[in-house]
């Protein structure tokens, strides 16, 4: 396992940090490439990392953004990934970045290949909609696969989902882990004790050879 681990005080030390590494390597990216594409997690933990990023003076009209995975809901719904995303991120100097969504959209989703990715982590140590017992779990986790994004159906994910797969992720030069609480710390230290990913999908990523970076505060 390729990690580096940081550890922050609080809550807003930490999404400032997060929003800092984001804005370098979406920076360092639209210099490269001439544009820059991040995916990014939905839930309740990002929403001050989504406000702080909101603000960093990059170029957003080069900065494409998009999810790591979405409810097959409409974006009125609450539980929709993209309504998170645009009422907490695409704002401020934000607002000028291209926003790609996943439900409804695939086919123009597919094509992007991420450059920074924010991943999440949940108690049951899935990422991404990788559930344990996902119904194409062993697909998405396919790093032979060259499929871009999957379905995925499981007892924890509530509404069906889509999710870009591991090898799309894996595609990003930057990965970012983030997560908070001591809870999901004893998750991630049972997650890098074993070595089964469909137990706990969160090892696929740890254990990818990839570089990971983690942020993380109690």
């Amino acid at each position: 396992m390729t990690l580096q681990r940081d550890s922050f005080p609080n809550r807003d030390s930490l999404a400032r940090a997060l929003a800092q590494r984001v804005a370098q390597a979406l920076s360092a990216a639209s210099t490269r490439n001439g544009a820059a594409t991040l995916l990014v997690s939905g839930g309740t933990t990002p929403a001050l990392f989504f406000d702080h990023l909101s603000k960093a003076e990059i170029t957003w009209n080069k900065v494409i953004v998009s999810l790591v995975d979405e409810r097959q809901v409409d974006e009125q719904s609450p539980r929709s990934n993209a309504r998170l995303v645009k009422q907490n991120l695409l704002r401020n100097a934000a607002a000028s970045a291209r926003f790609v969504p996943l439900y409804e959209n695939t086919a123009a989703a597919s094509k992007l290949v991420p450059d920074c990715v924010v991943l999440g982590m949940g108690e049951d140590g899935h990422t991404a909609s990788f559930f344990p017992g996902g119904d194409r779990l062993a697909e998405a986790l396919d790093q032979k696969s060259n499929c871009a994004i999957s379905t995925m159906i499981a007892p924890a994910a509530g509404e069906p989902r889509l999710t870009f797969t591991l090898p799309r992720l894996l595609k990003a030069r930057t990965i970012c882990l983030h997560f908070e609480g001591a809870a999901k710390q004893a998750v991630l230290e049972k997650a890098m004790a074993g070595d089964d990913p469909f137990q706990m999908p969160i090892r696929s990523v740890l254990r990818s050879g990839h570089p990971i970076e983690i942020f993380w505060c109690p």
